[in-house]
């Protein structure tokens, strides 16, 4: 215990040996957790449409301000033809056109229903369906106030017939997140990556930086144990790992009032359980590379598939089949569900049992392969 506390001080000189280090403990959170839940966001808004006008009536201009008041559109242009309006889709001034017949107060008035064309630019998928769907919205609440208003003016026989069409209103309920703050739902995403790049990428490059310089070698020689010197390093990055984790939760409730609905605790213990795994896996890349560079390749390889078929950005049931096999073995998929289910719904450490007990499992033989794989070389 005596060696290995030698070498955990040794290691903790060498790290805040260089004035910057702590600095970014500190300033890398929260920069992250500031600045990247604004920007990353699959909310789509601020969409820019075309309104062709065909009826220039009052109720089509009704249609038309109401489209452009919602926070989702832009109103772009109001070219005279569909042609115009499809050239300007085809340079990129517009996403959407919204195409009004020139019957539509006379179709409204007197049949009582009426029809507009939409057309969306669906080079971004997403932003084409959600745009269309915000559309829908905007025509049925409009299509709603119309026959509200329309009730008062047809006979009373045919306004009692009208009442008694069955009319069904959906009430939505958002749990958990009653504002759909997409942010919300990002945040434990980033506090995720933020502890893998600091507990599983930088102990890797700092290994293969020591193999470049060969100060590695000066160990190896000595009976120093393997599982000494690995701990040796990983310790440090641990302790790093969850003061960065202590200022992310802080920054958080600072910044956007967001505290864990269960328990902060709880989070903190889940953070721990997998900050050891993934150090785990950070010692596997530097046991397997020699140069910085190849160790820089096998990083941005590994934080590609942690990151992305994590479920960070999107459901992991929403994967192919293949890409869900693959989620059963990323601990960062199993620690993102974690803190949204202890920040959002509210579980406790018990509700998450299931999660830390596969990161456990994760941890061991990672950690168990880090240690095997090492080779001291004198």
């Amino acid at each position: 215990m005596k060696t290995l506390k030698y070498l955990i001080e040794k290691e903790f000189k060498q790290m805040f040996r260089n004035p910057l280090i702590p600095r970014l403990i500190v300033l890398f959170p929260t920069m992250v957790l500031l600045v990247f839940p604004w920007a990353v966001s699959f909310e789509v808004k601020n969409i820019k449409i075309d309104v062709v006008d065909h009826s220039k009536s009052v109720y089509s201009k009704r249609l038309t301000d109401k489209i452009a008041a919602s926070h989702y559109f832009n109103l772009n242009d109001t070219p005279p033809d569909y042609r115009t309006a499809m050239m300007n889709m085809e340079t990129g001034e517009t996403d959407m056109i919204l195409e009004i017949p020139a019957s539509f107060d006379r179709d409204v008035v007197k049949a009582r229903t009426s029809g507009v064309g939409v057309a969306v630019n669906a080079v971004n998928g997403t932003q084409g369906l959600l745009g269309s769907n915000y559309i829908m919205q905007i025509a049925n609440d409009f299509s709603s106030d119309l026959r509200d208003e329309l009730m008062h003016t047809v006979p009373p026989q045919s306004r009692a017939s009208l009442m008694r069409l069955p009319k069904i209103e959906i009430i939505p309920q958002y749990k958990f997140n009653p504002k759909l703050d997409y942010k919300n739902f990002m945040i434990p995403g980033f506090m995720v990556l933020l502890l893998t790049i600091i507990c599983g990428i930088l102990p890797a490059l700092n290994i293969v930086m020591e193999k470049e310089n060969g100060t590695i070698n000066q160990i190896n020689v000595t009976p120093i144990s393997k599982i000494n010197f690995i701990l040796a390093k990983l310790i440090p990055y641990w302790v790093v790992g969850i003061v960065v984790m202590i200022i992310s939760i802080s920054v958080t409730y600072l910044i956007y009032g967001l505290w864990p609905a269960g328990s902060a605790i709880a989070v903190l213990f889940s953070a721990i359980v997998f900050i050891i795994s993934v150090s785990g896996l950070g010692i596997i890349i530097s046991n397997n590379s020699e140069t910085m560079q190849q160790a820089s390749f096998l990083v941005m390889f590994f934080i590609l598939i942690l990151v992305l078929l994590g479920g960070m950005f999107t459901p992991v049931s929403s994967m192919p089949t293949w890409a869900q096999l693959i989620a059963t073995i990323n601990p960062f998929n199993y620690l993102t569900e974690t803190f949204r289910m202890l920040y959002l719904n509210g579980s406790t450490l018990a509700d998450v049992s299931g999660n830390l007990f596969v990161l456990a499992l994760i941890a061991i033989v990672l950690n168990s392969w880090a240690i095997l794989s090492y080779k001291k070389r004198g």
